[in-house]
């Protein structure tokens, strides 16, 4: 069935690995991937996540107490999500079966819980059900999942490398214990290599690494320990190409010629690059926001979203302490639409260089907030009589505009322009929403907004 395999008593496929060929545990194929054979058996095999690990943690106590509880994983890739829902099921004693999130529809998933009610059914295993990247299926697949972990007819374990409380529906959610997995140290990783190299499961200590070759793979593998395994293999082969028995640099560098960038733009690290990308403009560090930036270009991030931040930046952490940033910002994003990548990245780089030296003022953002609590709390209030409009036949027998108790004062009519008069409903008269501040161009505007505010208000 498209999308669905099974492995019974416990072992999860790789990706491009024959389904039912066992590509885990001891039954592992010796012409597996490295990283499928080197996958850990056991929660205690496992590289870095101590907090999953620890004595008593849920986790322990799932596997440990043999407890049916559905599992949501959130971690970036590499750092054993998929390795967890396989020691689930092989200490556990629970059939596998995994639904792939990118080829499974509606039916696939009915299909699995079905068959793993009907095992119940016979007094049968249990089911470990795994959907990895569960993140890419829409709500209705996510819903065809509620029956079996309502009912606990199978231990679903789904993994996703995006934040679930954006992704993942909230009645799913709620029905699962939700454990978040840690990017893995460069010791973690390095940890990973050594055991890959001594392991008969792995190299058996038939070839070695020099120290410059380990630093390098640990580098580029940013935390993922399934990359560090794909590229220690690409070296070894290599290596033993060669006549080689130790992998030097020149070798490691060779076989991985494409580095490596901490970042995943499908990831949970998109939402923590882009925060970092925003903070770095908002503190005025250009150094660190092009960093950001960078990092986004070489990850392929779509080059809107980035525009998209930027108009939303100019607003929210300049406004009217530079009031060009606006225009700077929206220029940017015109540029992208009308040149594209990669010349619109000089573009988008002014414009953050712009912003991040510009005078920040957040007055804009705190102004619209405090009116718009103040409206949710209900200070609305009715519009004063002499600002209705007064264009419609009858609207002075209503007391609208002129024919209002207090006659509506033409702005343009007065000294300067500004005319003392009320504005604002009774309830709201007095607030004081727009607090510009002294930084920039709005010093400039704070000095004019006070004086203009006492005319009006005749204060």
């Amino acid at each position: 069935m498209d999308g669905l395999f099974e492995i019974p008593g416990a072992a999860a496929a790789a990706p491009g690995s024959v389904p039912g060929s066992g590509s885990l545990g001891a039954n592992t194929h010796a012409s597996a991937p490295l990283a499928v054979r080197m996958r850990p058996r056991t929660l205690d095999e496992l590289a870095g996540q101590e907090q999953l690990r620890a004595a008593g943690s849920p986790l322990r106590r799932l596997i440990e107490g043999d407890q049916s509880m559905s599992l949501l994983l959130w971690g970036p890739p590499g750092t054993g999500k998929t390795t967890i829902a396989s020691i689930v099921s092989q200490q556990t004693s629970r059939r596998f079966v995994e639904v792939s999130a990118v080829a499974a529809g509606v039916k696939e998933v009915r299909a699995a819980i079905d068959s793993a009610r009907a095992e119940l059914a016979r007094g049968g295993q249990e089911t470990v059900l795994f959907v990895d990247e569960v993140h890419r299926f829409t709500k209705a697949q996510q819903d065809a999942l509620l029956p079996g972990v309502e009912n606990r007819w199978v231990t679903l374990v789904a993994a996703t490398t995006e934040n679930p409380f954006f992704s993942v529906i909230s009645p799913l959610l709620s029905r699962s214990l939700l454990l978040r997995l840690q990017s893995l140290t460069d010791e973690d990783v390095s940890a990973v290599i050594d055991q890959a190299l001594a392991d008969d499961r792995g190299l058996g200590g038939e070839i070695g690494l020099a120290d410059e070759a380990r630093d390098h793979l640990v580098r580029l593998a940013g935390g993922d320990a399934r990359r560090a395994l794909t590229y220690l293999e690409a070296a070894a082969g290599a290596a033993a190409s060669t006549g080689l028995t130790t992998i030097d640099l020149a070798t490691a560098e060779t076989a991985v010629d494409q580095a490596a960038v901490r970042y995943d733009r499908q990831g949970d690290q998109h939402y923590d690059v882009i925060s970092a990308f925003i903070k770095s403009i908002r503190g005025s560090d250009a150094d660190a926001a092009l960093h950001y930036l960078a990092r986004m270009f070489e990850a392929g991030e779509d080059p809107r979203f980035i525009a998209r931040r930027l108009v939303v930046l100019a607003s929210e952490d300049v406004g009217l302490a530079d009031p060009t940033a606006l225009t700077t910002a929206v220029a940017a994003a015109q540029a992208v639409q009308l040149i594209g990548m990669p010349e619109a990245r000089l573009n988008l780089a002014q414009a953050v260089i712009a912003l991040a030296v510009a005078p920040k003022s957040n007055a804009v953002i705190t102004a619209i907030d405090a009116a718009q609590a103040d409206v949710r709390a209900g200070r609305i209030g009715q519009v004063p009589a002499h600002l209705r409009d007064g264009h419609y036949a009858g609207a002075a027998k209503l007391g609208h505009n002129k024919g209002a108790p207090v006659p509506y004062v033409y702005s343009h009519d007065e000294p300067f322009g500004i005319a003392e008069q009320q504005y604002a409903p009774d309830e709201v008269a007095d607030a004081r929403y727009y607090r510009p501040t002294s930084l920039g161009a709005e010093a400039a505007v704070k000095e004019r907004w006070e004086r203009v505010r006492r005319i009006v208000r005749g204060g």
